[in-house]
């Protein structure tokens, strides 16, 4: 039970979903309620760990693809390879369970009024829970989000929810967080959160209270660098950490470009109807 304990905190790393003209979501616990923008494609790929007294759990490589399906509704699925290392029995690696979700923004943020969402998600038993590589039922993440803006490059997102989690052993239970970041200039943004899985297990007794700190590093506008690390200040001891890299495209640039031939094309008519009395009065009429 330990180690399904331990294969769901890994679990919350893969249920983060980001925007990262934003800047949040991965690579904290912590999300956001800001989905991909319409028609835009993020991709991640990523290694995450979980060490704890009884041994260690890592995801990696995991790969995540979030997709801007609708105006303010994008669509989130996570595959990971992962890692159980038990201090006492075999070390095992294989296919973790699979994280689908979809993100759902119903409020903007406008003067005082943060922006809200919501990001319902299921986990896939995909993994083989006999081999620690899985939860072995499905889970269903149920959470609220919240995020707003508040100058001079600061900015601040939270939430929790409810976690349904029927396997053998492991309860139900709520989760919260709350992340608080700073832009430092245009390519690094720094972070901080406080993060509460909740008591996911029966053979937990005190849940962990666990403090992350790290940023973002933007090479340029389309690929960035995520890390994070951290460590329980309270309950069950665990040290955490998220490596990962980030690219995302969209239809943007092609629309600007198409703006920009448009806006050149209507300018030479109108040189040309300037120029030409003929044509002026054709267009006129």
């Amino acid at each position: 039970m330990k180690i399904a304990s331990r294969t769901l905190l890994l679990s919350f790393f893969l249920f983060c979903v980001s925007t990262l003209k934003a800047h949040a979501g991965p690579p904290f616990f912590t999300d956001d309620p800001e989905p991909v923008e319409f028609r835009h494609y993020e991709f991640y790929i990523f290694s995450t760990v979980d060490r704890a007294p009884d041994g260690y759990g890592v995801a990696g490589p995991a790969f995540e693809l979030n997709y801007g399906a609708a105006p303010n509704l994008q669509l989130h699925i996570v595959s990971p390879l992962q890692l159980a290392a038990p201090k006492e029995g075999p070390m095992t690696f294989g296919a973790g369970d699979i994280e689908l979700g979809v993100k759902y923004r119903f409020i903007q943020e406008k003067g005082m009024r943060p922006q809200i969402g919501i990001f319902p998600m299921v986990l896939v038993p995909a993994g083989n829970a006999n081999r620690g590589l899985g939860n072995g039922q499905p889970v269903y993440k149920l959470p609220l989000w919240l995020q707003k803006k508040m100058g001079h490059g600061w900015q601040s997102y939270g939430g929790g929810g409810y976690i349904v989690n029927p396997a053998p052993g492991m309860r139900n239970h709520p989760f919260f967080g709350w992340q608080m970041q700073k832009e430092v200039n245009e390519k690094l943004t720094l972070g901080g959160e406080w993060f509460n899985p909740g008591r996911d297990s029966y053979a937990v007794n005190n849940n962990a209270q666990i403090l992350n700190f790290g940023g973002i590093y933007s090479f340029n506008e389309n690929f960035s660098l995520l890390f994070t690390g951290g460590h329980s200040v309270q309950g069950e001891s665990h040290a955490v950490a998220y490596l990962g890299l980030y690219w995302t495209w969209g239809p943007k640039q092609a629309e600007e470009k198409g703006k920009t031939r448009l806006t050149a094309s209507m300018s030479s008519l109108f040189r040309r109807a300037a120029s030409n009395p003929t044509l002026t009065h054709t267009a006129a009429r």
